[in-house]
């Protein structure tokens, strides 16, 4: 199957400078960082071929996949995986805006 383009929403990509700077700030290293970025951007390789992998959310156009704590939340069609979230799974799913 082929890949799709992967486009990220300014949401999503604040969303992970967020989540890299906090563990940056938390660990006072980057190790940690370097480690779950290659982890998001494994899974959004894998959905990038794979985009029905993903668990359909309540409102049917998105899916969700899991990575670490973190869900991210992506919509597809025949070109292009959109990232819509990413979203530490341990938080109030209240919180959860895409």
């Amino acid at each position: 199957m082929a890949k799709r383009k992967v486009v990220w929403s300014l949401l999503a990509k604040n969303n992970r400078i967020q989540i890299l700077d906090y563990w940056i700030e938390r660990n006072k290293s980057k190790d940690y960082s370097i480690k779950i970025n290659n982890l998001f951007k494994e899974g959004i390789e894998f959905i990038s071929e794979f985009p029905e992998v993903g668990k359909l959310t309540d409102d049917k156009s998105a899916r969700i996949i899991i990575v670490r704590d973190y869900l991210i939340v992506y919509e597809s069609n025949k070109d292009q995986i959109l990232i819509l979230t990413i979203f530490d799974g341990r938080q109030d799913p209240i919180k959860l805006k895409y």
